[in-house]
């Protein structure tokens, strides 16, 4: 059911105060202490930033003596897979480009961790692909796919195995309520390029527990072939929502709606025709109705839309990418839509940054889409970063995204300079939870990977993360509990 812009406008006004519905504003509001940026949508100064951030999240991070992840006093983290020194139980290298990753519960306490590996074009190009296990091959010519990992409780490795192979790009995901993982190809290639034998650019589904599941890959196509980021699956709906990292023109978020008498399960997606249920993208408009044609607009914490759905005219792009069979009016797009998480009765989104491309420029977004009353609401709006090689300044360019048992959000940075995984309050102020210090570059020009795959263990006791490059999964345990909800006093926000 289509929630109509006047049912939108009547709601609003009923909820009164305790929704804030803005459309514009003159400055951006940055996320640390939810201080607002000067004019222009820059960062305040760091100085003011770490004022603002000493009394939020576990306090200053140390220096990793091993020159690999820096976190917090009581913090450690332990190495799980590492590209080029572990090695999966066929004896080939871990996989490299670590990518989302969702944990499901393992034996004893343990856990067992689906991680993406994020290898985009030819095979040849990547000196360490997912090996092309015997069975578990959808196209030989790609070097993507899934390893599975299983760690005792506490972090240490048991064993690691390849998931699916021969898919391409694959970025982010989600996780099932049936306990399995979605993998998506952030690509559109077809077959014929890069040595490609079979078009590219589903969803694939892989079983952590079961290896005989995830025999003869099969893509989801009834989700649309396009760049996939993540997918979530809303458990009392059945309905999927999938995001779209693209540009030329930005990309959009996805609704795909089940087939009457369809139940979702273990392996039931692989029975679903291709053309299965409905697939929409989603279109947005303010309190007086008024079309959104870009999220990047919103530039106040606590923006609210309403939205509807348009139906995709051909899911498959066959012959047009799907983004651009909609003309400019009927959808509502956004920049590098990246990962999201299902909470709190409905998901949290990422967009990640926005550039020239864009009607507004930010560091990035994360919006709360609320199935009931059908409305987006902007949580974590950050403001250009003028301050990218330290942790006292803005962070940038928001990327996997997980739901914090202890309240609040963890997010992996995919930015500019220095790499963290933050943390955000309920009310948008963030907070450093740790830092890359593996230096890729050199030391004239030092770069840093992006953090990725960022996800709790099912008890909440270890936080896993994935430096992308080379390929590192980590493990990192400590004082979870003790994460100080102040912050921000005096400040406006």
């Amino acid at each position: 059911m289509s929630l109509s812009r006047r049912d939108f406008v009547n709601r609003s006004t009923a909820i009164g105060a305790g929704v804030l519905i803005a459309g514009s504003a003159e400055v951006l509001a940055t996320a640390p202490g939810a201080i607002a940026a000067p004019a222009g949508g820059e960062a305040p100064a760091p100085e003011t930033v770490e004022a603002a951030r000493c009394a939020t999240g576990y306090g200053e991070l140390l220096p990793d003596p091993d020159g690999i992840l820096a976190l917090p006093r009581g913090f450690r983290y332990q190495i799980i897979t590492y590209t080029g020194k572990t090695t999966l139980v066929t004896g080939e290298s871990t996989p490299s480009n670590h990518d989302g990753t969702a944990a499901f519960q393992g034996k004893h306490g343990g856990t067992v961790l689906v991680n993406n590996h994020e290898l985009r074009g030819a095979r040849a190009d990547w000196p360490h692909p997912v090996p092309l296990l015997e069975g578990h091959v959808y196209d030989p010519g790609a070097a993507g796919g899934c390893t599975v990992v299983e760690v005792r409780k506490g972090g240490k490795q048991v064993r690691e195995w390849v998931g699916i192979a021969g898919t391409s790009t694959n970025c982010a995901g989600g996780a099932t309520p049936w306990g399995t993982w979605l993998s998506g190809e952030e690509t559109e290639d077809k077959a014929g390029k890069n040595g490609f034998t079979k078009d590219h650019g589903y969803i694939f589904e892989v079983d952590p527990h079961d290896q005989d599941a995830n025999r003869d890959p099969k893509p989801v196509k009834a989700f649309g072939r396009y760049p996939h980021e993540a997918v979530v699956i809303d458990p009392q709906r059945g309905h999927a929502y999938l995001t779209e990292d693209a540009a030329g023109p930005n990309g959009l978020l996805y609704r795909w709606t089940p087939p009457a008498g369809f139940k979702h399960g273990k392996g039931k997606l692989r029975t679903l025709a291709d053309d299965a249920g409905k697939l929409e993208a989603f279109k947005v408009f303010d309190s007086h109705g008024t079309f959104i044609d870009d999220l990047s607009r919103a530039v106040k914490i606590g923006t609210t839309y309403g939205v509807d759905w348009v139906n995709v005219p051909d899911r498959d792009a066959k012959t047009v990418s799907v983004r651009k069979q909609f003309k400019d009016g009927e959808v509502t797009r956004s920049r590098k839509l990246e990962g999201m998480w299902w909470g709190d009765g409905g998901f949290y989104f990422v967009a990640s940054f926005a550039r020239a491309e864009s009607p507004v420029q930010h560091d990035g977004q994360v919006w709360f889409y609320n199935p009931a009353r059908r409305t987006i609401t902007l949580k974590v709006l950050l403001g250009v970063n003028t301050d990218v090689n330290g942790d006292h300044g803005n962070f940038d360019g928001p990327d996997n995204i997980t739901v914090s048992p202890y309240g609040g959000l963890v997010i992996a940075e995919d930015g500019e300079g220095v790499q963290h995984l933050f943390g955000t309050t309920d009310d948008g102020r963030t907070f450093p939870i740790a830092r890359n210090d593996l230096n890729i570059g050199t030391a004239e020009k030092p770069e840093f990977s992006e953090f990725t795959g960022v996800t709790f263990s099912e008890d909440g006791h270890t936080l896993f993360a994935n430096i992308q490059e080379p390929g590192i999964m980590l493990a990192i345990t400590g004082p979870w509990w003790r994460l100080n909800h102040r912050g921000g006093h005096g400040y406006d926000s």
